[in-house]
């Protein structure tokens, strides 16, 4: 009898055995195939000058994937009922999308932002009532440095659910000012002096051409749009210079900028 049991130990254990074996087998090797073709995935959209964030991401959801079927392999290599674990599984990460649809939703945001890259890292952005500079686009949130260096982290959905101004897509810009002038000025010395003060300026694209007109004949002034063209990492400086030169140069003529003023008219009468 114990001649028996023991037999029937020695193949329950060969037989277990074997399948733990086995199953150690498919975990490890396809775990270790499985990085590799996660790797090989990434170096390949690398090599491609694809965007590193969005082959970081693509492996990684290679490899999950993947790396699941190994783990259902590995389950009913010991007899386990993987449609049983599948379904389970199924009914938790129901359970918890349920629980977690705010981060879902910058999950689902951060996949459209990555593939369809309305913004990238180094982009000057407006987004959501923020603007700055794209310091980083993750899958749950992105990250802006301000003018004044603070970092502002914005939940993807807001970034996909706001409209997005990009100011770095472009290669160039146009600068709009409004200029206003007393009504008494001469319009077309007015028109000279701005065409001058853009002539003066290197960094206006002189060929995209420059716009001088009346634009508004408005309660306290005259008002004209200047428009000229520069680089876009010009942008700044030949807005605020122009702004100031206009100012100086005014003065110097005896241009008039007026401010606004109201007139009040009394009748009186004695009593």
């Amino acid at each position: 009898m114990s001649d028996f049991n023991m037999d029937q130990l020695f193949d329950l254990v060969m037989f277990y055995g074997i399948k733990i074996l086995m199953a150690l087998a498919i975990y490890i090797i396809g775990k270790w195939i499985v990085g590799l073709a996660a790797k090989a995935m990434t170096s390949a959209m690398n090599k491609r000058d694809i965007d590193s964030t969005v082959a970081k991401f693509v492996g990684s959801i290679v490899y999950y994937i993947m790396f699941a079927f190994v783990i259902i392999a590995a389950l009913s290599q010991l007899g386990i009922q993987t449609a049983s674990v599948v379904a389970i599984l199924g009914a938790a990460g129901l359970a918890v999308g349920f629980a977690l649809q705010g981060t879902l939703s910058n999950f689902a945001a951060g996949v459209m932002i990555i593939i369809l890259r309305p913004i990238k890292v180094g982009d000057f952005v407006e987004v959501a009532g923020a603007a700055g500079i794209v310091s980083e686009v993750a899958i749950f949130a992105t990250t802006l440095h301000t003018g004044d260096n603070k970092t502002v982290i914005l939940a993807n959905a807001s970034v996909m659910g706001s409209n997005i101004v990009n100011y770095s897509t472009q290669a160039e810009r146009r600068v709009d000012l409004v200029v206003g002038v007393g009504y008494d000025s001469n319009i077309q010395q007015v028109k000279d002096e701005l065409k001058a003060i853009a002539e003066s300026e290197d960094r206006i694209l002189h060929a995209k051409g420059i716009t001088i007109g009346v634009s508004e004949l408005a309660d306290s002034s005259v008002n004209l749009v200047f428009r000229t063209w520069v680089k876009s990492a010009d942008y700044w400086d030949v807005f605020f210079h122009l702004n100031e030169r206009v100012k100086t140069r005014f003065d110097e003529v005896g241009i008039e900028i007026p401010y606004p003023q109201m007139q009040v008219h009394s009748n009186s009468q004695a009593a």
